[in-house]
């Protein structure tokens, strides 16, 4: 037995020296993709993003699901979903160290199922299952925003916000058919690479056929950009805003921050009125004025944020236009068993003359810092949120279409502007230009600010309506229904922006229409797929 052991033993190790070399080479793949794919949007390297590197950032994804076994499968998804998102939304640590902690892992969770579905695509469809794969990925970015963990930060379509001839057709297909766009080379080299360099001119010349299709189907829908990127502007309607942006995070330092932020926003306010008299309306940030102005109006248990209240109210009386505030809305409500409590929203409200015309209460709540549903569920987990100093706001039940300054508009608050079904219900309700209104200073960081924007650049092209947007530091801009950027502030300055935007109204979009088809459409097909080449499988086995 001894010459066995003896011959055995190096056997063992040799293989033992393989699996840790494939496995360091797989996790550097990975690693790769995951820095390609954060660069590709708004980053810590370029703050517009590098966004052709979209269109290459998975492929070694794609690699490696076809090298690796089905149980490393799953342990690399949980490591490329912790590192891209990491890596892309790196900033989140200035919000609280607790989103970091949170935000990575939920995407290590959504990719340890989608990855070995990626596989199950490649080892069922040997040939053509990179069509399959790039379905699946379509899909996996249409379920993470749905539900309570909606999230739509790294979809990467969004990636092409600067590349309008291809995200314009948006307009037809939501962002959805921009990345179906995005993620087929990924899929398609990956695939002809998964055998090494020796296989790879052998493969392409095998799928001519889809690699035309592809470049059939490219070169049609930037054409179909160019082409419904030209709607006349100039004899529409326009609407003069003037968006301040004041630079403060108002949420921090209390009474005296808020103090502070009131003098800067109505000194600003000042200075653009004087600046132009034909300004319609003033628009300010998310929660610019946080002291609850109706509660405290109502209610004046509160001394100093009383005054404050009283102070903003006798300016907003004095001066000529409408002007559109946030708010931290604070209003009673009754319990079972009838006992008054308050409860807070995070709110717009429009003012006329000082006085409240209309409220909107924000819809779509950020999960975990603004919302968490399951505190009956999860007791130790709320309070451990309530203890990490969140503050967490009651939903809203109306679209609201707001009316000033001769325009209708709706303020879709923070990221509600970086979902495509609440712009469209929110133009289905009558809106003729959507008002974003943001607080991102607390990110320190461009690259965040930029990573909003542009996402928010989407909801004016499914849309073909102008989008504004109103922030206390970044970015402060006007978007016009062909996807341009026609004014911008820079971030993290005081200052404000006089802007003219376009009251288009002349089109409704196939997306406005139907909504997230598309992606229905592509989930379905994915399963549909998935199923097909599992029932094959099994009925000739």
């Amino acid at each position: 037995m001894k010459p066995t052991a003896a011959v055995s033993s190096p056997t063992r190790e040799k293989k033992h020296g393989a699996l840790i070399a494939s496995v360091g080479l797989e996790l550097l793949l990975l690693t790769a993709s995951a820095l390609l794919f954060a660069l590709s949007f708004p980053s810590f390297l370029s703050q517009w993003g590098w966004f052709p590197l979209a269109f290459v950032a998975l492929t070694s994804v794609f690699i490696v699901v076809h090298r690796a076994g089905w149980v490393r499968t799953v342990l690399y998804g949980v490591f490329f979903g912790f590192a891209s998102y990491a890596l892309h939304n790196y900033w989140l640590g200035s919000f609280h160290p607790l989103t970091l902690i949170i935000v990575p892992p939920i995407y290590s969770v959504y990719l340890l199922f989608v990855f070995p579905l990626l596989k199950a695509a490649d080892t069922l469809f040997p040939r053509y299952g990179f069509l399959l794969q790039v379905l699946i990925w379509v899909a996996y970015e249409f379920v993470k925003v749905q539900g309570f963990l909606a999230y739509a930060y790294g979809i990467i379509g969004y990636s092409q916000y600067l590349f309008l001839p291809l995200a314009r057709i948006s307009s037809v297909t939501g962002v959805w058919g921009v990345s179906l766009i995005v993620i087929f080379p990924s899929a398609l080299l990956g695939n002809g690479l998964k055998k090494g360099l020796k296989g790879f001119v052998p493969f392409l010349r095998s799928m001519r056929v889809p690699a035309l299709a592809y470049a059939a189907i490219f070169v049609a829908v930037v054409v179909f950009g160019l082409f419904s990127g030209t709607a006349d502007l100039e004899s529409t309607e326009k609407w003069k805003v003037a968006l301040v942006q004041q630079n403060v995070d108002p949420w921090r330092g209390g009474n005296k921050t808020y103090a502070k932020t009131l003098e800067i926003l109505t000194r600003l306010s000042r200075q653009a009125l004087e600046e132009d008299e034909s300004i319609d309306i003033v628009i300010w940030s998310e929660t610019s004025f946080v002291p609850a102005i109706d509660w405290h109006t109502r209610y004046r248990t509160d001394r100093v944020a009383f005054g404050l209240v009283k102070e903003l109210r006798e300016f907003l009386a004095e001066q000529p236009v409408p002007f559109v505030v946030g708010n931290d809305d604070g209003q009673l409500a009754k319990d079972e068993q009838g006992r008054e409590y308050r409860v807070d929203y995070n709110a717009a409200v429009l003012f006329d003359k000082g006085e409240i015309i209309d409220t909107y209460r924000k819809l779509h709540l950020v999960p975990f810092t603004e919302d968490f549903p399951y505190r009956r569920a999860l007791p130790r987990v709320y309070q451990w949120l309530r203890d990490a100093d969140t503050h967490f706001w009651e939903k809203g039940t109306e679209h609201t279409v707001f009316e000033a300054g001769g325009a209708r508009f709706s303020t879709p608050i923070c990221f509600e502007d970086t979902f495509g079904y609440l712009g469209r219900e929110f133009v289905l309700h009558g809106a003729e230009i959507l008002v974003n209104m943001t607080n991102d200073s607390w990110s320190n960081a461009v690259a965040c600010e930029m990573q909003h924007m542009s996402m928010a650049l989407f909801r004016a092209l499914e849309n073909k309506r102008t989008l504004v947007r109103s922030t206390n530091g970044g970015i402060t801009c006007v978007i016009d229904p062909n996807g341009r950027i026609t004014a911008m502030l820079p971030p993290f300055t005081e200052g404000y922006l006089i802007a003219e935007a376009p009251i288009y109204t002349e089109e409704q979009t196939l997306y406005t229409r139907w909504g997230d088809w598309f992606a229905l459409v592509i989930l379905t097909v994915a399963l549909a797929g998935l199923a097909a080449g599992l029932l094959y499988r099994l009925l000739r086995r």
